[in-house]
C-alpha cells in the first residue's frame, strides 16, 4: 500500500478547447489513513477534482496519482459517491447490494454493504424510487464501503440530510472506515458538516488550492490579532485579511516574527481560517504537505 492516497503537482482541467478551467495549478499531498474535508464554494472545482481522482476525467495538465499510481489504474481499490448518488430506480435495496459485488469482482464484501444497509433499517424489498433522500445515500455508501477500497471520494455526500441523518450516517461511515484504514475525502461547502469529523483540509477557491494540509498544523500557522493600528506594521507578516475600524486594527495573519506585546492574540476557528481565505483570493496560500516534485525527489 502506498503512504500517499493522492499526489497532485500542476494539476489543472479545462473543459474544451475554448472552455474555462475548473482548476488550475494545483499541488497538494493527501497522506494515506486520513479524513479530508474538500472545502469551498459552489463552483470553486471540488466535483472536478474528486472526478480527477476517481479517473472519470482525463487532467488537461499536470499530474495526478492516486494510491500511488495513475487514478484509471488505482480505480478498483477506490469507492466514488457522486453527488446525484445515481442509482437504479427500479431495483430494490437487494438487488442494489447484489449488482454492487457482480460489478466488483474480488473486491466485494457483502457483509459489510449489508451491515451499512441494515444500520439505517431499510427493507431490502423497496424499490430504490421509493427511498428518502437519506436513505438512497445510505444505499450509494453501502455500495462504496462494500468495495471495501482503500480510498473513499465523496461528493457532497450530506447535502439533501437533515442534521439527524447527517450525524448517523457519518457515524456509519467513520466506523466502517476507521475498521479498514480507509483514507476518506469528503467534499462539501458547509464547513460546520465536516469539522468535527475531519483531520486534513483542501481549501479549493476560484479552481486553485487555497490551503492543503493538517487541519491542526494550518490552525496553529494563523492567528487572528487586534490592535492600535499604528502600534506596528503588518508587512512582515503574512496577510490573510485585515480592517481597520477607526484606530482599532484587526486581521488574520500568518506570523513571522514577534508580535506586539501589547495585542491580543488568539487562534481562528477553522470557519474564521476557511472564510477568510476564501473572502480573499490574493491571500498566499498555504500548502503543509506538499506534493513530491521530480526536482525535489533528484
Amino acid at each position: 500500500m502506498s503512504d500517499t492516497a493522492i499526489e497532485a503537482t500542476g494539476l489543472g482541467k479545462r473543459f474544451g478547447r475554448r472552455g474555462g478551467w475548473a482548476l488550475r495549478e494545483c499541488a497538494f499531498r493527501l497522506p494515506a489513513g486520513r479524513v479530508c474535508a474538500v472545502v469551498g464554494p459552489n463552483g470553486a472545482g471540488k466535483s472536478t477534482l474528486l472526478a480527477l481522482a476517481a479517473g472519470l476525467l482525463p487532467h488537461t495538465e499536470g499530474s495526478i496519482r492516486v494510491l500511488g499510481t495513475s487514478p484509471a489504474a488505482a480505480r478498483p481499490r477506490v469507492g466514488f459517491v457522486a453527488q446525484g448518488k445515481p442509482l437504479y430506480p427500479q431495483l430494490t435495496v437487494a438487488e442494489m447490494v447484489r449488482m454492487g459485488g457482480d460489478l466488483n469482482p474480488g473486491h466485494w464484501d457483502t457483509a459489510v454493504a449489508e451491515r451499512v444497509v441494515a444500520g439505517g433499517d431499510l427493507d431490502p424489498k423497496a424499490r430504490i424510487r421509493t427511498l428518502s433522500g437519506g436513505q438512497r445515500t445510505r444505499v450509494a455508501l453501502a455500495l462504496a464501503l462494500g468495495k471495501r477500497p482503500e480510498l473513499l471520494l465523496l461528493d457532497e455526500p450530506m447535502a439533501d440530510l437533515d442534521p439527524l441523518a447527517q450525524h448517523e450516517l457519518m457515524g456509519a461511515l467513520m466506523a466502517e472506515a476507521a475498521q479498514y484504514g480507509t483514507t476518506i475525502v469528503m467534499s462539501s461547502h458547509v464547513v460546520a458538516e465536516l469539522e468535527d469529523s475531519c483531520d486534513h483540509l483542501l481549501l479549493v477557491g476560484g479552481g486553485h488550492i487555497r490551503l492543503a494540509g493538517e487541519i491542526d498544523e494550518l490552525l496553529a500557522a494563523h492567528r487572528r490579532v487586534s490592535g492600535v493600528a499604528d502600534s506596528a506594521p503588518l508587512d512582515a507578516h503574512a496577510v490573510v485579511e485585515s480592517r481597520v475600524t477607526g484606530r482599532q486594527l484587526t486581521a488574520l495573519i500568518r506570523p513571522a516574527g514577534p508580535l506586539p506585546a501589547d495585542w491580543r492574540t488568539a487562534a481562528p476557528s477553522l470557519e474564521e481560517l476557511v472564510l477568510a481565505h476564501l473572502r480573499n483570493p490574493e491571500a498566499p496560500s498555504l500548502t503543509t504537505a506538499p506534493a513530491v516534485t521530480e526536482e525535489s525527489a533528484a
